[in-house]
């Protein structure tokens, strides 16, 4: 089968919601070249453990690639792309040089061509995420490593935005907790909250290929038992009370279902939100503060913000 290359050259701010339309538009995982990986300082006991070659980066801006498989449909295909790419500027979301360039390549290509760039990746104090063919071994005792296969769903849990949410699931997360994960991917979050202990994880997502690719995560880390992945519109028609929420997706889309996470959590219970770019920060802190949410801790990192805050409002359910 012959496979085509989708290259947008666009900014740091436009990955994830670029990376997104690409998954959605049928793209079977997503390479991220990011020249500010080359240079950008890490805490000594987080960051990849692998070395990046210059040569696999631009001089500016960031590229983020795709395949799509070459069928009579494909012209319509890389069309309706553009046009969502070009969309995310209504959110004021800054697209940089948005070019867009399509190349072939071969299948052998195709399925080799973004493995260099996803290696183990030590996330937080026990959170090790490694790809499937990696034989990667543990250097502590009480280390959680999570394995991916990311060539199914957008989501490989080294993205800013997945860090903060994992290092919150890690830092706030209680034994038995009862927990949500919207807008699951690849299901990194899921999985991360059973090893470190929740009693039961209920893993939503729109869209039917991350549903599949979570499912297979899930298996793949021997979770099943403890994580239910489920087609589902954010929190719609969902009950509570549980523990926690967890919600790594676009601050417009957060902002849509902060009223139900104040439904379906109990009292006093927590709601992790990441992939809010700096602009958008103080728009989910009054929202949330609006359905009775108490702002817990804030993290930021490089452009991203995460919030976690905590069910104090009129909505809390009582257990």
């Amino acid at each position: 089968m012959k496979w085509s290359e989708i290259s947008i050259h666009t900014t740091q701010e436009a990955i994830e919601p670029i990376s997104n339309i690409l998954h959605e538009a049928g793209a079977s995982g997503v390479v991220i070249e990011d020249p500010e990986d080359l240079v950008k300082e890490r805490a000594s006991v987080y960051g990849e453990i692998y070395q990046l070659d210059p040569n696999d980066y631009p001089d500016e801006g960031v590229i983020v690639k795709a395949y799509l498989p070459v069928t009579s449909f494909l012209g319509e295909t890389v069309d309706e792309i553009k046009v969502a790419i070009n969309n995310l500027m209504t959110y004021d979301i800054d697209l940089g040089h948005n070019k867009v360039t399509i190349s072939e390549v071969n299948e052998e290509e195709w399925a080799t061509a973004w493995k260099k760039y996803y290696k183990p990746v030590k996330i937080s104090e026990k959170i090790t995420i490694t790809p499937t063919w990696e034989d990667y071994k543990p250097v502590s005792s009480d280390e959680v490593i999570i394995e991916l296969d990311p060539g199914m769903a957008f989501g490989t849990g080294t993205h800013p935005t997945t860090v903060m949410c994992l290092q919150a699931i890690e830092k706030y997360l209680q034994k038995d907790d009862e927990v949500i994960d919207v807008g699951t991917g690849s299901g990194v979050l899921s999985i991360a909250a059973a090893h470190l202990g929740a009693k039961h994880v209920q893993a939503y997502d729109l869209d039917d290929v991350a549903v599949a690719s979570a499912r297979l995560n899930v298996k793949l880390n021997k979770v099943a038992d403890s994580v239910t992945v489920k087609q589902n519109n954010l929190l719609n028609g969902i009950e509570g009370p549980v523990d926690l929420i967890a919600g790594n997706l676009l601050a417009e889309i957060i902002l849509r279902f902060v009223p139900d996470a104040a439904r379906v959590l109990k009292k006093g219970g927590l709601f992790i939100t990441s992939g809010i770019i700096q602009g958008k920060k103080n728009d989910v802190k009054e929202e949330l503060k609006r359905c009775g949410f108490s702002i817990v801790e804030i993290l930021e990192m490089e452009d991203w913000v995460a919030i976690i805050a905590r069910n104090d409002g009129p909505f809390a359910k009582e257990v």
